[in-house]
């Protein structure tokens, strides 16, 4: 950690160079007129299997993910890998799901899960409870990918304090937005390829060398404690882990796939046909997602963190620092480049695509519903450029001036938050019985109550331990909050449809969702 790095920083800018370059010729891909919504954001939906499949893999697997995964395998152990089973869990949803909104969001110019809400129920109130989640939940998640470019810049010695320190960052914001704001959804689109492709090359070449390096696997894994390789069994009168893990791999699969950016990368597919196939694709990526978590193990197993030339990084960034040191104690300095680069863009790409769909959603559900009626396609494209710009903005500030732990709350919290969603979006694909202010009520006590449960454990936490009857259920807040949230719009439609509240427009037919 002493001094820059000046191979690593060389290759590192390189690519970096390279993928500026890519995101700007982006716009003359598939050339479409970008004052139009529907291209700016959106690619034109004329993204095919190959092209969807990098894009969603660079859209849900990121940077932060590149570096959080371990660091949590590292910390904490085995639960780690809950986020495999997760992933696999949600291909089937998207399988049956995702193309119904396709169909329909082509059917109707629908660029918004919000959109279809408004469309289905029209309720511009609960279109609007769709939209806010869905800013709200992606602002700390572009925060984060920040962080883990922050990260891999600082493992190649390159900070300090105050404005120097944030100076990398600032560069690779205005790479981001400039890039975004000229080509759109291309960009990332484009850029996803080369992603891809670097990090299946640094993970695969850190699975296969380092155990070689170290004397295999039974090395690996012989020097992590037994602790954090099992899930403690549950106490009596409780189902402990397990039921933590089991809700926590559910809740997270039902609410990845509500988040803007990946609705974003659905819309953006040329047929419904294309998001089948990525279904049945996208699980490739659940296996280097087992593979990047074995990272941590192997970080245990040099003693990374004790290790004294690594003091500094792991002080600053914490557990976070367990795969910067894996690659710097096992690899040339070239190779750092490529895999730091690696996660460099991997912070770029969801980004890119997490402030387009904030700007998708606040130009079309907030500012045109609510603001301006009567604006033009072209001032629609321009204020989703600006607000896009303004998102990306708002997440550097966010890095740069509070602290690290806030941002990982809320990115947290933003799980809770957007599978409150789950029932206006996903139930309203299939069934049109639900009342639309039955479902308003049911988000906002399922937000509420989630948020509080996050914030009344200590510390703050997104699993709840729930106790009925003396039984100990601890598990994921989401979860319950959902069950809460389902229950309520069930009952209140029930009532709602005694008193005979007025029944309201739907302006899709049942055709529209097979198109």
């Amino acid at each position: 950690m002493e001094g820059i790095n000046w191979t690593a920083l060389v290759i590192f800018v390189v690519i970096f160079g390279l993928i500026t370059w890519l995101g700007f010729v982006a716009a003359n891909w598939r050339r479409g007129d970008l004052s139009l919504i529907n291209e700016w954001g959106l690619g034109g939906r004329r993204f095919g299997t190959v092209i969807t499949w990098f894009l969603l893999g660079g859209d849900l697997y990121t940077a932060y993910t590149f570096i959080a995964v371990p660091a949590l395998a590292f910390g904490a152990g085995a639960v780690a890998f809950f986020a495999v089973p997760y992933t696999i869990i949600v291909y089937p949803i998207v399988f049956l799901v995702f193309p119904r909104l396709w169909s329909v969001a082509h059917k109707h110019g629908y660029v918004t899960a919000a959109d279809f809400v408004k469309g289905r129920f029209d309720n511009r109130w609960l279109a609007l409870a769709m939209t806010i989640t869905g800013i709200v939940a992606t602002m700390p998640y572009i925060a984060l990918q920040l962080v883990g470019l922050q990260v891999v810049i600082g493992a190649m010695g390159v900070g300090g304090a105050g404005l120097l320190g944030d100076l990398p960052l600032v560069i690779a914001f205005v790479i981001l937005a400039a890039f975004t704001y000229t080509s759109g959804l291309r960009a990332p689109a484009a850029i996803a390829i080369v992603k891809d492709i670097l990090i299946y090359i640094a993970v695969f070449a850190a699975i296969i060398a380092v155990p070689v390096a170290m004397g295999g696997y039974g090395k690996v894994f012989s020097a992590v404690p037994p602790q954090k390789l099992i899930l403690a069994m549950p106490p009596p009168g409780s189902w402990g882990a397990y039921g933590a893990y089991a809700t926590l791999a559910l809740g997270s699969a039902l609410a990845l796939f509500l988040y803007p950016h990946s609705m974003t990368g659905v819309l953006a597919a040329s047929s419904r046909n294309s998001i089948r196939r990525n279904a049945a694709l996208l699980p490739g990526y659940s296996l280097m997602l087992g593979l990047l978590a074995l990272l941590g193990f192997m970080a245990i197993a040099i003693g990374a963190d004790k290790l004294p030339e690594f003091a500094a990084g792991f002080k600053q960034f914490g557990n976070n620092f367990a795969v910067p040191a894996v690659y710097l104690h096992f690899f040339p300095a070239w190779f750092v480049g490529i895999a730091f680069a690696a996660i460099g863009i991997g912070a770029l790409v969801p980004a890119a695509i997490m402030s387009i769909a904030a700007a998708n959603l606040f130009t079309r559900n907030i500012y045109k519903e609510f603001i301006s009626p009567n604006c033009t396609t072209s001032e629609e494209s321009q204020m989703a450029k600006w607000v896009s710009l303004v998102v990306k903005a708002g997440a550097l500030v966010f890095v740069v001036l509070i602290p690290l732990q806030y941002a990982i709350w809320l990115q947290l919290l933003g799980g809770i938050w957007m599978i409150q969603t789950l029932p206006a979006v996903i139930l309203g694909l299939f069934t049109r019985w639900f009342n639309s202010w039955a479902l308003l009520v049911g988000w906002a006590a399922g937000t509420l109550l989630g948020t509080w449960m996050f914030f009344s454990v200590n510390p703050p936490a997104p699993t709840y331990p729930l106790n009925i009857a003396g039984f100990g259920m601890p598990g994921y807040a989401a979860f319950y909050t959902l069950v809460l949230n389902l229950a309520l719009a069930a009952v209140l439609t029930l009532v709602c449809n005694a008193i005979g509240s007025r029944a309201r427009n739907d302006e899709t037919r049942p055709a529209d969702y097979y198109v």
